[in-house]
């Protein structure tokens, strides 16, 4: 099993969803964790308190608006402070659908901020670290549409298919640090399908309750028009998967972008 002990994860939106699924699979082998994301007393307190019982020595709250560069500055600087980052992990993102002529240019402007300049301004800060020890790991969350178009979803997808580009330039920039004993530092992205997260919920209800009610065949449906495998990816198993990228043993593989879509892209 991957032994993380000592080293430290930052993942950016781990409250919830994904992120947290990444974050316990991390505190599973023994890293502490850096949590970010938005949220109240009451859950940041719970999500820090359920990794700690998932086996983290340490899991704090850090604080930083992913929109605006200097409080991604600080962010960095405070995880520096506290040990720094051996594990990156930029999982936030935001989306707002709807046809190009309509997007509202402050919708672009968040959306390529959280989702891809945030990406940069935590790389830049992490990853001449990480070289210095000779072991790091950033796992980017992309998408599926990282890797494909899809209407209405214009920045989302612009943003994803920049930071699939931009980890492929980090990957290839830091590929020759560190060793195979050490681990190196590598740079690579997965790209979920269907993901059963709070986010979808509202249109798996939707299409359940247009066919009686039947959950399963709700979700079934509504995959059916992109994943072949007609089944949805529980965020667990991408935490499993960003959990292997982080063994030392996954020293060559990097620059990656990883679908977990259930064939969607290989149509």
């Amino acid at each position: 099993m991957t032994d993380l002990t000592g080293k430290t994860a930052l993942v950016t939106g781990s409250l919830q969803g994904i992120g947290l699924a990444i974050a316990t699979a991390l505190a599973g082998a023994g890293a502490r964790i850096a949590v970010h994301g938005i949220g109240g007393d009451a859950q940041i307190h719970e999500v820090c308190e359920g990794l700690r019982a998932a086996g983290s020595p340490q899991a704090e709250f850090f604080a930083g608006d992913l929109r605006q560069p200097d409080r991604v500055d600080a962010l960095m600087g405070a995880v520096g402070a506290w040990g720094g980052a051996d594990i990156l992990v930029n999982n936030a993102g935001i989306q707002q659908t709807g046809p190009l002529a309509d997007m509202p240019r402050d919708a672009w402007d968040a959306i390529l901020a959280v989702n891809l300049s945030a990406a940069f301004h935590t790389m830049q800060a992490a990853l001449p670290v990480m070289a210095d020890r000779g072991y790091g790991r950033v796992v980017n969350i992309a998408s599926v549409q990282g890797l494909v178009g899809s209407i209405h979803k214009g920045p989302y997808v612009a943003a994803k298919h920049g930071l699939v580009g931009l980890s492929k330039v980090a990957a290839l920039e830091y590929a020759a640090v560190g060793s195979a004993r050490t681990g190196g530092v590598t740079v690579n992205c997965i790209c979920p399908g269907w993901t059963e997260t709070t986010l979808i919920t509202p249109q798996i209800e939707a299409r359940a309750e247009a066919l009686g009610g039947d959950r399963d065949k709700g979700i079934a449906d509504l995959l059916s028009e992109k994943q072949p495998s007609r089944r949805m990816s529980d965020p667990s198993e991408i935490g499993a998967l960003a959990l292997w990228l982080c063994d030392p043993v996954a020293h060559n593989v990097t620059g990656t972008a990883i679908p977990v879509d259930g064939g969607w892209t290989v149509q």
